[in-house]
């Protein structure tokens, strides 16, 4: 018996009631005042008991609610990149190429909350096809340090991540990541090697850097890294000399120092490799790579970065200025 069923016979008791000894009486015991009996007596009356039964309401409209076309755009893209967060979604809803919408990133939040979708977790899970359980919200993070650089190519800073072991290759996987802290510019690519990083690749993302930073008019002039060997083996060292930049190394065991290339594996953790995980059965070495290079694209010049630096810019407009044309 629902709450519903329980309220229809109390309100059937009291016109039983009013019967035998009077309407005063009668909502004076069961708690109603005079004028709801008065109220619904007429109805009573015309359409019989039945009215009495309580009536569903219909969900109300809040004034300030979006329109439902903007809800529905905001959860196709949501489920069209499930690694976004409410605020990285309402900064790209805003560009030209997503039709300008003002929403704020709340708004955002509140929009996929009601849809059961306001966690990564959550998007993910439906994506790939299974409900997942509530990602545990994390603690808030304490206020952030920033390193202070002028224009790009002042500092870069160079990592790697693992990937894990694929089907169909030999060795482990890791993607070399290299940022470049004034403007957010990222390099990338997934290789295999047997065990750990391999230097020759490390050397070779720097040499990109270098040339890349070069085509569009600006100088590499610091690499910094962890301590790993792959960064402390000369051939790296020789590269980064070669280009014309300084190595620096970080303390042990102090991975914020080298916060940016941290923070952007964890940002190409969640907007790409989880959805392709999601996606993919059998993730596959090729089709990896080739995930990265089309989020890479997409990051550099199409993702609009709320950073201190960046103010809702996407890198490349830092690194290649007013320049129309990507560069080939």
């Amino acid at each position: 018996m629902t709450n519903d069923d329980l309220l229809f016979r109390h309100r059937m008791r009291l016109f039983a009631r009013a019967a035998e000894v009077g309407v005063s009486r009668a909502c004076r015991e069961l708690g109603y005042h005079r004028s709801w009996f008065y109220r619904w007596k007429p109805v009573v009356e015309r359409q019989g008991l039945e009215m009495l039964r309580p009536r569903e309401r219909r969900q109300p409209r809040m004034p300030n609610q979006l329109p439902p076309w903007i809800e529905e755009r905001i959860i196709s893209f949501a489920l069209g990149h499930p690694g976004l967060g409410p605020r990285r979604v309402a900064a790209q809803l805003q560009q030209p190429m997503w039709g300008g919408l003002v929403v704020s990133a709340s708004g955002v939040l509140k929009v996929l909350r009601r849809h059961g979708l306001g966690t990564r977790i959550q998007r993910l899970g439906l994506v790939a096809g299974y409900a997942a359980k509530p990602e545990r919200e994390a603690p808030p993070q304490p206020e952030p340090l920033h390193l202070e650089v002028e224009r790009p190519g002042d500092l870069v800073q160079v990592d790697c991540f693992y990937i894990g072991r694929l089907s169909g290759t030999k060795g482990r996987t890791w993607q070399y990541t290299a940022i470049d802290v004034a403007s957010s510019f990222v390099w990338g690519s997934v290789q295999v090697s047997e065990v750990n990083p391999d230097t020759k690749h490390c050397s070779a993302l720097v040499r990109r850097v270098a040339d890349d930073l070069a085509a569009a008019g600006w100088k590499l002039k610091a690499v910094s890294t962890d301590n790993g060997g792959e960064f402390r083996a000369e051939p790296f060292a020789r590269s980064v000399t070669a280009v014309g930049a300084k190595q620096r190394f970080i303390r042990a065991g102090r991975p914020q120092t080298n916060g940016c290339v941290e923070r952007v594996h964890r940002t190409i953790l969640e907007e790409c490799w989880r959805p392709s995980f999601a996606r993919a059965l059998v993730p596959r070495y090729t089709a990896l790579k080739r995930d990265l290079e089309a989020y890479l694209n997409y990051y550099n010049y199409e993702r609009a970065h709320t950073g201190r630096r960046n103010l809702g810019r996407p890198p490349a407009e830092l690194v290649y200025g007013a320049r129309k044309m990507r560069p080939r």
